[in-house]
């Protein structure tokens, strides 16, 4: 391997956020759904669910910034790595909760933020993870009775986003629900998903 490329991997191993270690009271799951702002705040309602961290993952670029994944061309997703108890919550559970909280059938993005790093993905941490994503995908193909576009993808290196996304819808809540509503992200998927919309969260 030529020593430039050896020394981006290396970079992107030692730079990347570490993958939990999985034990009987924490896991991790990671989902993109568009707006990573939306998705952390979806996922926080869930008993269970200890922890959310926006970042980007998916691409080769080694830290990755906000400007550069939204410029297209490093191959990354907006995403929310998910911290969890399965003693509380399973990750079937979580896998219900993002297929009622996205467009699972538009290839171009999500709601108003069209581009790559805005498409939907399921991010899996081995077998049983894909195993049971794969399940969900064919199960919300067939609650929609259409095509699902969302690819399941092996787990790459996880890029925490910028200290400003960190939070934001608590951080910034005027901004976060003037955003939310524009962008038409909760209309669209009541209009999808019908009763189901957000079926899996506190509340619905």
């Amino acid at each position: 391997m030529p020593k430039i490329l050896f020394a981006a991997a290396l970079a992107a191993l030692l730079s990347a956020a570490p993958a939990l270690a999985q034990t009987k009271d924490r896991a991790e799951a990671i989902f993109a759904g568009g707006c990573f702002w939306c998705v952390e705040a979806d996922f926080d309602k869930l008993p269970g669910v200890s922890e959310t961290v926006s970042g980007y993952t998916g691409g080769m670029l080694a830290n990755p910034s906000y400007e550069q994944v939204g410029h297209g061309g490093t191959g990354h997703f907006e995403a929310v790595r998910i911290v969890y108890d399965p003693a509380k919550v399973s990750y079937e559970t979580l896998l219900t909760v993002f297929w009622h909280s996205v467009d699972p059938t538009d290839p171009d993005g999500q709601f108003c933020d069209k581009g790559d790093s805005y498409r939907t993905a399921i991010f899996v941490n081995g077998a049983e993870q894909r195993r049971l994503a794969e399940t969900s995908k064919a199960a919300a193909e067939g609650a929609l009775g259409r095509k699902v576009v969302t690819p399941i993808l092996d787990a790459k290196p996880f890029y925490a986003a910028e200290g400003y996304h960190q939070n934001y819808y608590r951080e910034n809540p005027l901004r976060y629900k003037l955003y939310r509503w524009n962008c038409g992200r909760d209309q669209r998927i009541a209009e999808l998903w019908g009763e189901n919309a957000f079926k899996g969260l506190p509340g619905h």
